[in-house]
């Protein structure tokens, strides 16, 4: 079975009673709750040694999702690297939300990853590419009543598919779902999300994330460790 490893700061549900309401067992708790319905899961944290991103756990996870936000900085160097090392080497990896500024994210990507935001919006998620196989069996456009807008320019380098475009009611536009192919790694990165609104229960939100980590399994038998200078 396809083992999935999920990390989140665990950081605001701790510290803010209105977020706790919303993930009593933490984002990651959620997560979790639906993806082990098709995968072998578990999960990390921040606060966990090594954030719990151990090379020992690295090597035994196929997709690896995180959520990130209010400790990006924080966050290990030297871990960031062993991520990124390990997508190199063929490890998926799903990023959502604002784990779009994380390290890991940065590293791989090389770009400032900065955008336009705003709190308090709705969202009408669009699917822009119906053929991929993360759209499949997903609606659209899929209504978000309550999320953080995330608005163009986003500073990405070109991605290998734009999936989803968000459309915000205050006009905004937004590539809310996007491949990327590093090394012998796959990426997808999801927009929605913010912790203050009970996104991650929509039952089309939790399908894209299903398929996204599908998307991002390995394509090959066994970690390649690239060699080239440019890779390391």
């Amino acid at each position: 079975m396809l083992k999935v490893t999920i990390w989140n700061e665990y950081k605001h549900e701790r510290e803010y009673e209105n977020i706790r309401r919303v993930y009593p067992e933490g984002i990651h708790g959620c997560l979790s709750s639906f993806l082990k319905e098709d995968f072998m899961v578990r999960t990390a944290t921040f606060d966990m040694p090594e954030h719990g991103l151990t090379e020992e756990v690295l090597k035994d996870t196929d997709v690896l999702v995180i959520w990130s936000h209010a400790l990006q900085e924080e966050f290990s160097d030297e871990v960031a690297e062993r991520v990124r090392r390990h997508v190199l080497a063929g490890m998926g990896l799903v990023a959502l939300h604002s784990a779009h500024f994380s390290k890991i994210m940065k590293k791989l990507l090389g770009t400032s990853m900065t955008l336009k935001w705003r709190h308090g919006d709705s969202e009408k998620l669009w699917c822009t590419c119906p053929t991929h196989p993360i759209a499949q069996g997903i609606p659209s456009p899929i209504v978000i009543p309550q999320e953080e807008m995330y608005g163009e320019y986003f500073d990405i380098p070109k991605p290998d598919d734009v999936i989803f475009t968000g459309w915000f009611s205050g006009g905004e536009v937004f590539r809310s779902g996007c491949t990327f192919t590093r090394g012998y790694g796959k990426i997808f990165y999801f927009q929605p999300g913010h912790e203050e609104y009970p996104i991650y229960y929509m039952p089309q939100i939790q399908q894209i994330i299903k398929n996204g980590v599908r998307f991002c399994v390995p394509s090959v038998a066994e970690r390649i460790y690239p060699e080239c200078e440019e890779m390391k």
